[in-house]
């Protein structure tokens, strides 16, 4: 098993793709936290992160994949790539929902796209991955639903698991011809933010825009910079923080989503984990000052 763990991680060095250890048969980062970091070797000057410490250096791969048999995290900002995650329902009972797969093909029939054909991986729970080169102009970062219910996307920030790698003994599997094309140009339109000059606020917005997004700053960083241990607790303060600003308007939720789950993956979070807690904390926050702004009316 290592044997083969290895030559998938060594498979994805050889295009250009850095990885970085899971443990065995998950998810997880195999990499220590930065409550245990040694402050030796590649920490030396300092903790370094998965997204950091992610490689295409053949010899590091061979002796990192030497001691078990880890998945492959390929973490996609370094890598160049983005990737399209389309999701399954985690509710069982509602075998009639959509999955990610129908609702993008959905978004791509409303915008007169055919659905991408790229590299394509089936990952362990049943879902897709398509994997395409990033725009070299621009740096985007991971999105949870904003293009589509169940449809997510890995940048910087980010990682997938590699073909080869299993969770729960469940394969990522390669799916046809290993071709990797561009992020298609009506995709890279709906990922990248339009420029502050350009978008348009609401009238009642304006005055408090540079407040909110001074507030919107310094929460997503306080996410990211959050330590081991505090990174769950911070998330949710920083949703119920910034949910206020979408009771009132002058943010959408999927602003705040977006830029909340980039942050608490970046940290290390699971992705599950990051949008249980914002779902709550983004309810919480709404229900809770929509109600305060009508009393004071």
């Amino acid at each position: 098993m290592n044997e083969h763990l290895t030559r998938s991680a060594l498979n994805a060095a050889e295009r250009g793709w850095h990885v970085f250890p899971l443990r065995p048969d998950t998810k997880r980062p195999a990499l220590h936290g930065e409550t245990a970091c040694p402050r030796t070797g590649p920490c030396a000057s300092g903790h370094r992160k998965w997204e950091q410490r992610a490689t295409t250096n053949p010899d590091r791969i061979r002796a990192a994949w030497a001691h078990a048999p880890f998945n492959v995290g390929i973490a996609t900002g370094p890598s160049g790539l983005l990737v399209v995650d389309l999701d399954v329902p985690k509710d069982n009972s509602s075998t009639d929902a959509p999955d990610g797969a129908a609702t993008f093909g959905v978004l791509c029939e409303r915008t007169g796209q055919p659905v991408p054909r790229t590299r394509t991986v089936r990952t362990a729970s049943g879902g897709l991955h398509l994997y395409f080169t990033a725009p070299a102009a621009v740096r985007l970062h991971n999105t949870a639903g904003t293009l589509a219910p169940l449809v997510d996307t890995r940048a910087w920030g980010g990682y997938v698991v590699a073909a080869g790698s299993t969770i729960d003994g469940a394969p990522y599997e390669a799916l046809g011809p290993a071709l990797l094309r561009p992020l298609p140009d009506w995709l890279k339109a709906l990922l990248v933010p339009a420029h502050p000059a350009n978008r348009p606020a609401p009238a009642t917005a304006k005055r408090h825009r540079p407040y909110v997004d001074a507030a919107l700053a310094k929460e997503t960083a306080a996410v990211t910079t959050a330590r081991e241990g505090q990174r769950n607790a911070t998330l949710l303060r920083a949703g119920r923080a910034l949910g206020r600003f979408v009771a009132s308007g002058d943010l959408t939720r999927t602003e705040v989503e977006a830029a909340l789950q980039g942050a608490g993956e970046s940290a290390g979070l699971p992705m599950a984990e990051c949008r249980a807690t914002l779902r709550s904390a983004l309810d919480w926050s709404i229900t809770n000052n929509q109600t305060s702004t009508r009393e004071a009316a």
